[in-house]
């Protein structure tokens, strides 16, 4: 049976792509929702009702829970029953977590507790991220303890988010979610938490299982991923159509293997299984291959524009979409952009024309570039020498097949076959 505990005002740490969201199912799930966030600009949008980002179906949500009171944002963090720490957990070094991020929220939390609440990390970490959080909240207010239903308590949990942007407003609520507690007690307060606004299954277990467990699911996606890329890259050298390999590979009753890119992008599968091969190098050989093969695509793509580009005196490349997945504006750890980029570097005398239509700017590392620009995609077609599809955003799916005659197409995607 969980802690008789109240659960009414929750704190959310970290109002990015999953903080925001979470905070704000919460609210409109009549939770009086606090939010924090390092950034002012953030924080001033949220309280006027907007987002700093763009997700399906989130404003909304968002200006309704402002206006009702439910929800609010704010720099400092503030009391509550329950919080929910939702930063970055980038890798560093030799791809080990950088857990500063998680740690600094710990220390912002620890001031304000009087023993009872509910800590969640809901940042994706590595094994014993939880238990660390806890440990430097325990050394600040060393009078409290992560012993269970006692007067001084304090319950910690993990509850990792598995939702695809785009989605997340409604994968946030009808996902199955794993809730792992460092008590039996941590994880079914953690629940009851949880079950006011997600209507999936709550699956509980102890923290390190749930944290491996989120490590898994986006390893499992990368070793499939990287074989569809390392056979593409295969296919290309033999002359063979991988597209047309795979779907007839795919017609096996057993047999589904996914669709090659340029690289694997964003805030988890790309950086997540790194977790995994950091906590145990010697016996992580599959799973660092597959990070391997993935992060060193985007140079073999590189290598074949530039093979091509050579032909031009001043070449002109369209790069069509800088984001790490199709129709949203998340450009984190996007291979297209890191392309976009070193062709920028490389092509000196040439021009890169982004096509990208879900940003209204360049990031700060293409914009500083004279030989880059953000385009139309109608204009960059019309000036290319080299068009280099990226991205399947649905414009792109859409465009006249006629715009694309005398040029050189690089499509990484197989969606102009």
């Amino acid at each position: 049976m969980s802690p008789n505990v109240p659960l009414d005002t929750v704190s959310v740490i970290g109002l990015g792509y999953i903080g925001l969201p979470t905070a704000a199912v919460l609210a409109q799930a009549g939770k009086t929702v606090i939010g924090v966030d390092v950034k002012q600009t953030n924080v001033d949008a949220i309280n006027a009702g907007t987002v700093p980002f763009v997700e399906e179906g989130l404003e909304s949500v968002v200006a309704g829970c402002v206006a009702q009171g439910k929800l609010s944002a704010q720099l400092e963090t503030p009391e509550a029953d329950a919080y929910i720490v939702s930063v970055p957990t980038p890798f560093m070094g030799d791809h080990d977590a950088d857990l500063s991020y998680i740690e600094a929220a710990a220390r912002g939390i620890a001031p304000k507790l009087s023993g009872g609440e509910l800590i969640v990390l809901e940042s994706t970490a590595p094994p014993g991220a939880t238990e660390q959080m806890a440990r430097v909240i325990l050394e600040a207010r060393p009078e409290f303890t992560d012993e269970p239903n006692l007067p001084n308590s304090l319950y910690f949990s993990h509850a990792p988010e598995r939702v695809l942007p785009g989605r997340i407003m409604i994968e946030m609520v009808d996902n199955d979610r794993i809730i792992g507690g460092m008590s039996p007690e941590a994880a079914e307060l953690n629940r009851d938490l949880y079950a006011s606004f997600c209507k999936g299954e709550l699956l509980l277990t102890d923290a390190k299982t749930a944290e491996m467990a989120k490590l898994t699911e986006n390893a499992f996606r990368d070793v499939n991923i990287a074989f569809a890329n390392e056979l593409s890259i295969i296919a290309d050298r033999q002359g063979i159509d991988v597209w047309e390999l795979i779907e007839l590979a795919n017609h096996h009753p057993r047999v589904n293997i996914l669709q090659p890119g340029p690289g694997v992008g964003g805030h988890c599968i790309a950086v997540d299984p790194w977790f995994i091969v950091s906590a145990d190098r010697r016996f992580s050989n599959l799973i660092r291959t597959a990070r391997e093969v993935n992060d060193s695509k985007p140079e073999l793509v590189i290598e074949k524009v530039m093979e091509k580009a050579a032909r031009f005196k001043d070449p002109t490349v369209a790069a069509l979409g800088i984001a790490f997945k199709a129709n949203i504006d998340d450009l984190r750890e996007s291979p297209s952009r890191n392309i976009a980029g070193s062709l920028a570097g490389k092509l000196t005398d040439g021009t890169v024309l982004v096509v990208e239509p879900n940003v209204d700017e360049l990031p700060k590392e293409l914009a500083e570039r004279d030989n880059v620009e953000l385009a139309e995609l109608d204009s960059a077609l019309e000036r290319a020498d080299i068009v280099l599809l990226m991205v399947d955003h649905d414009p792109f799916k859409t465009l006249d097949r006629e715009l694309l005659q005398e040029k050189i197409v690089i499509d990484t995607k197989g969606l102009w076959r």
